[in-house]
């Protein structure tokens, strides 16, 4: 037993261990310095996050090309100006520096940093509006928690209120909210997978972003998979009880990506923290608490289960704002919103399969397709009214 099972290893590790023999001879003896001979250095430098203090303007870079990169020079608003640079004005492949530039910037002003390299690449980054960094503290944490519940706490509680109205529904209208839910969750994961692709553009090149978001995508939907296939094949109550709860999952998932975005975008000065604005992500984000209480509106679920789900969906907006305003990076937002869509991916093959077993197939009558199409238009509607 021991013999098979160490061949077994064997078999497995011998092509890993060939494998890295050949890159030591390949990195040792020469051929890689050969072939690169006069050709220039492919030099990249992106900027992860640029931060605000009185008279002073701190930059941090990732290098995500295939060379060192030494920061020779920086340029703020077309002047050369003094700086300093940690742990070292050269940064290795996929390492990281921060370099602080004491410059008297401009209130509500934009300003752009570039930054030259010792081969006189430039390396450009816009402040569209220029205002202090919140820093971390009591008025910090309090603004962006009330934020986190104007944007997703609140609203998602507002729409749970529709479940008297749903237990007062004919079977074929109940069908027509888990439709519409389906539409609503339908948006939700595109917007999510845009917002990713986005995110992922603004990422250094050695992290691959598009295939970051394929691989938190697919991995979410295959661990939501694994995780909820017992409690879903089981039908029933048991059944729409776990669509209710992976639909807040998924929720509570973009609404991390969402309060992460929010929370770079205000304490970097990109977005006016208005009335309307606040309106605008009220109304898109109280459809969510519709489509939680839709699989469930026949059952009688405890005030507390309501409140849990609830809470699951909205409160992951708070965190997402906190950790945006404080150390907002693109590779967490690339893969906060790509496990995101990921998840509500699967809440929807979920709620299909769930809805359609106990619909006996009226999932696609004329009213259950108009469904879809209302859900879709409604977050669409609302979605207008949160553009920025």
């Amino acid at each position: 037993m021991m013999a098979a099972r160490t061949r077994i290893w064997f078999l497995a590790l011998l092509p890993v261990a060939l494998l890295a023999v050949l890159s030591l001879v390949v990195a040792n003896t020469g051929v890689v310095s050969f072939l690169r001979q006069g050709v220039p250095p492919v030099e990249e430098l992106t900027f992860e996050r640029v931060t605000l203090a009185p008279d002073l303007i701190t930059l941090e870079v990732v290098n995500g090309g295939p060379d060192p990169v030494t920061v020779a020079q920086v340029i703020v608003d077309d002047a050369f100006w003094e700086f300093t640079v940690a742990p070292s004005p050269t940064v290795a492949r996929l390492g990281r520096a921060t370099i602080q530039v004491p410059y008297p910037w401009v209130q509500d002003e934009p300003h752009e940093v570039t930054l030259l390299s010792s081969t006189g690449l430039t390396f450009s980054h816009e402040i569209p509006v220029a205002t202090v960094t919140p820093s971390a503290g009591p008025r910090f944490f309090g603004i962006f928690a009330l934020i986190g519940l104007y944007v997703g706490v609140i609203p998602v509680a507002i729409g749970l209120l529709w479940y008297p109205l749903l237990r007062r529904l004919k079977r074929r209208w109940v069908d027509f909210a888990l439709a519409l839910t389906i539409g609503l969750l339908v948006f939700l994961g595109a917007d999510a997978l845009h917002e990713a692709l986005e995110s992922a553009a603004q990422l250094a090149g050695a992290f691959q972003g598009t295939l970051l978001v394929v691989v938190g995508t697919l991995g979410a939907v295959l661990l939501l998979q694994m995780a909820a296939r017992t409690r879903l094949e089981g039908g029933g109550a048991k059944g729409r009880g776990a669509v209710a709860f992976l639909i807040a999952l998924g929720i509570g998932l973009h609404n991390l990506g969402e309060g992460l975005a929010i929370g770079a975008a205000y304490s970097l000065g990109e977005a006016a923290l208005g009335a309307f604005l606040i309106v605008g992500f009220m109304l898109h984000n109280t459809t969510e608490g519709l489509g939680i209480v839709a699989p469930i509106a026949q059952d009688r679920p405890r005030l507390r289960t309501l409140a849990g789900l609830g809470l699951l969906a909205g409160v992951p907006t708070i965190f997402g704002a906190w950790i945006g305003g404080l150390a907002y990076s693109p590779l967490y937002a690339t893969l906060f919103l790509a496990v995101g869509a990921g998840a509500i991916a699967q809440v929807v093959i979920a709620l299909y399969r769930v809805v359609g077993r106990e619909s006996e197939g009226s999932m696609w009558t004329p009213l259950s397709a108009g469904g879809v199409l209302v859900g879709l238009l409604v977050m669409y509607g609302t979605g207008l009214l949160v553009a920025v």
